[in-house]
């Protein structure tokens, strides 16, 4: 009761600091230019890209089965993946996508710790990929453009690698022993086995670089389908400049501050976009008809997950099972 009390007000919270940045952006930007982009967009348009995003979210699946190593079978992993996309969209906050995610997959596994490895290296890759797709669209903007010397970007992005090969990679030396320096630390055995699975996936450079290259990949054709979106709104700035911007809104709605980032992502990529040229009304229309498409791809998740017997919940018996 007090961990469903608490999870109900972190969902009040969040849905408190989407409703404040969504009335924020109401307040400053013309209201009825951001209404006029919505009617610039043809329903295919929106259908096409819609599809397109969960054929982009069907390999996102894949990833994760694949750092798994394929211990479930792969429509199990389909299902818990669009499930994760509901519960990040509906649940709160305490009951996150990844939870549920890994909840449905330990369900038929039964080895939390793989499971969690394969989440914390999956969000790891996400995180890594985003940022180099960033630093890239600021590296091929001009200089007059983007507005200084890049010379830095390159060895930034080879500095954000690295740190997310060291967390991978220097875990289990780190866990095990800082469990054997001070045995008596909480939670030891999910650590130390925590530490197994991350040895395992360590093992495999080539799977984790196949991971990156493939999040990447799909994170840049998520950037298309924005730009194919933002184009018929009115919003047209060069290719580099959504490879910059989009990403870092992308990390920044991560934070616990909105639901599902709505209101944060479209506010941070209009403030992104406008040094480009973009209309900042014109953004944010574009980026609310983006926040439909997540919306529809967790509701069909939902469904998905309802008609095939499932229910959506947080893992946490199965979060307790794997610390024991």
């Amino acid at each position: 009761m007090a961990l469903a009390r608490s999870a109900t007000r972190k969902w009040l919270l969040r849905a408190a600091g989407s409703g404040l940045t969504l009335a924020f952006i109401f307040w400053f930007l013309p209201q009825e230019a951001i209404l006029q982009g919505f009617t610039r967009l043809s329903w295919p348009l929106f259908l096409s890209v819609l599809m397109a995003f969960l054929v982009c979210h069907v390999a996102a699946a894949a990833k994760w089965w694949m750092l798994m190593d394929r211990a479930v079978a792969f429509p199990l992993a389909l299902r818990a993946h669009f499930a994760g996309l509901a519960a990040n969209l509906c649940l709160p906050g305490a009951a996150g996508g990844d939870a549920v995610r890994a909840g449905l997959a330990h369900a038929a596994l039964r080895d939390g710790p793989k499971v969690a490895a394969a989440a914390v290296g999956d969000r790891m890759i996400d995180l890594a990929a985003l940022a180099c797709l960033m630093l890239i669209g600021l590296v091929l903007l001009p200089a007059a453009v983007a507005g200084g010397d890049h010379g830095m970007a390159v060895p930034v992005a080879l500095a954000v690698l690295a740190l997310a090969a060291a967390a991978l990679f220097a875990f289990p030396a780190v866990a095990r022993w800082l469990w054997a320096r001070w045995p008596g630390l909480p939670a030891r055995g999910l650590g130390l086995r925590l530490a197994d699975s991350f040895s395992a996936l360590a093992k495999r450079p080539l799977r984790l670089l196949f991971a990156l290259v493939l999040s990447a990949a799909i994170q840049s054709v998520l950037i298309w389908l924005s730009i194919r979106l933002a184009e018929p709104v009115g919003v047209h700035v060069p290719v580099a400049a959504w490879f910059f911007a989009w990403p870092l809104a992308k990390i920044i709605a991560t934070l616990p501050l909105s639901l599902g980032g709505l209101g944060v992502r479209e506010g941070s990529l209009a403030a992104l976009l406008v040094p480009f040229g973009a209309n900042a009304p014109d953004v944010i229309a574009s980026g609310l008809a983006w926040q439909g498409i997540l919306y529809l791809a967790g509701a069909l998740g939902a469904l998905v997950l309802v008609l095939s017997g499932g229910r959506l919940r947080n893992g946490g018996p199965a979060l307790k099972e794997i610390s024991e």
